[in-house]
């Protein structure tokens, strides 16, 4: 058993978990966030998709152990103060997700590209979103709601002092 420390959804989790356990079950199984769901348990649909120091990895991928001392963000943890993040709204507004199995990792992966390239072009978002596989959108209304919460965050302003956080 090997003990960790790393930060969830901005709570401190402090445990001993065996090395060969994936973060997704520690997520899912430990900490009893089941909104990542496993998807392919091979790193090939990207359902399992969480925020990682900054960085949007598959979970199914990542040992705990790997994540010690990391901050980790998970689809639970985009909303604030009982507020959907832009993401969460547009694609339900635009019509984003149909079974919603992969919206999560699809959330996850396209905070992460807005992180990044905060006006993103229709190319680019697909370009960005390519590791995350949905079997019932054809994608077309995922692109309109990452390019529509990509919009809204950069009308939006900023408290005094910060940046506009994705």
């Amino acid at each position: 058993m090997h003990r960790i420390s790393l930060k969830v959804d901005g709570t401190t989790y402090e445990d001993h978990v065996e090395p060969r356990l994936l973060l997704i079950h520690y997520l899912r199984d430990r900490l009893g966030l089941t909104g990542t769901p496993i998807g392919c348990d091979t790193g090939n649909c990207g359902a399992c998709t969480v925020d990682l120091d900054g960085q949007s990895v598959k979970s199914c991928s990542v040992l705990a152990v790997q994540a010690d001392g990391s901050e980790v963000t998970t689809v639970e943890g985009l909303a604030s103060d009982g507020q959907w993040h832009p993401l969460q709204r547009a694609f339900h507004e635009r019509h984003g997700l149909q079974c919603g199995y992969c919206t999560p990792g699809m959330l996850m992966a396209a905070r992460d590209l807005l992180a990044e390239n905060p006006d993103p072009t229709a190319d680019e978002v697909r370009h960005g979103l390519e590791g995350n596989l949905c079997r019932c959108t054809g994608y077309q209304n995922i692109v309109r709601a990452v390019l529509a919460a990509a919009r809204e965050q950069r009308e939006q302003p900023a408290p005094s002092g910060e940046e506009a956080s994705v």
